[in-house]
């Protein structure tokens, strides 16, 4: 089976140095290797993505010299796929509606004696985990804003032990229970990242997973949700992420380095793939 990877950035901003190296190297490993190249841009969240971001993430990297095999995943015009991978997920009773805000919680933190942390900070305590079903019923009922989360532990114990090959560091072993009961959706939006990004890797066959280093942690949870969810499992490469001289990540608030900025400037498409280490 051919390989098959995907660029996957969000329409929040222009695409900078560390977007370009991302793009680069994913599509290069997919022509190096006789496969596909997928372009999915991740437009989740209405209050920040942009159309004119999304028009000018295509513009840029069509610039760069990157082709994309197939038209664009816009994950805002598939909830329904993520409302199915909810409804399967309900069927295993592996969610629950958490009503805590984000008060509630750091509230309930700050007066656990150890409060559990996780790759990614405090860990969500499970305040709502063991709720009744007539409970949540009438929370629901009377309005009361929701997000659902996944019970690790639960699934977890479903799915058994579980692991993952890296490219980089080899094979993997997950623990999804080190990040708690993570959102999987919320009242009014159908989905999160970690859902989504689950979801739409498998339906577009991708085969391969290039992204960077700051979400090794969170491969955790999307093994846990390929294994509850009967997905095949991709490899994946978490690569270095770009930083600029002072050894801070690029971001898109750096106008200076973003393609926008550095194309305004007479950069060509050879010097910034050069910039972003692709001579």
């Amino acid at each position: 089976m051919s390989v098959v990877t995907r660029f996957a950035p969000s329409p929040t901003g222009y695409l900078h140095l560390g977007h370009a190296y991302a793009a680069l190297l994913a599509h290069g490993i997919a022509r190096e290797r006789g496969g596909r190249f997928l372009l999915r841009l991740e437009d989740i969240d209405f209050g920040r993505c942009k159309p004119d971001y999304a028009d000018a993430i295509e513009d840029d990297l069509s610039w760069l010299g990157i082709a994309w095999d197939g038209g664009v995943r816009r994950q805002s015009a598939h909830f329904d796929d993520y409302r199915a991978a909810l409804a399967r997920l309900e069927d295993m009773a592996l969610i629950y509606p958490c009503f805590c805000t984000r008060a509630d919680i750091t509230a309930e933190l700050q007066a656990s004696v150890e409060a559990p942390h996780g790759p990614s900070g405090p860990v969500y305590p499970g305040t709502c985990r063991g709720l009744s079903a007539h409970e949540r019923q009438a929370r629901i009922r009377q309005g009361l804003s929701y997000a659902l989360r996944l019970d690790v532990a639960k699934a977890q114990a479903a799915a058994g032990a579980l692991f993952w090959e890296d490219e980089i560091k080899g094979p993997v072993e997950a623990a999804p229970t080190l990040h708690g009961d993570v959102v999987l959706a919320r009242k009014d939006t159908p989905t999160s990242y970690h859902l989504a990004v689950t979801v739409d890797d498998a339906l577009q066959g991708v085969t391969l997973v290039t992204r960077g280093e700051d979400l090794f942690a969170a491969t955790d949870i999307h093994r846990l949700l390929q294994a509850v969810l009967g997905y095949s499992t991709p490899r994946y490469r978490h690569h270095r992420l770009l930083t600029d001289a002072a050894g801070r990540r690029f971001a898109k608030r750096d106008q200076a380095v973003t393609l926008r900025g550095l194309r305004a400037i007479g950069r060509t498409p050879s010097e910034v793939r050069a910039m972003a280490g692709f001579a």
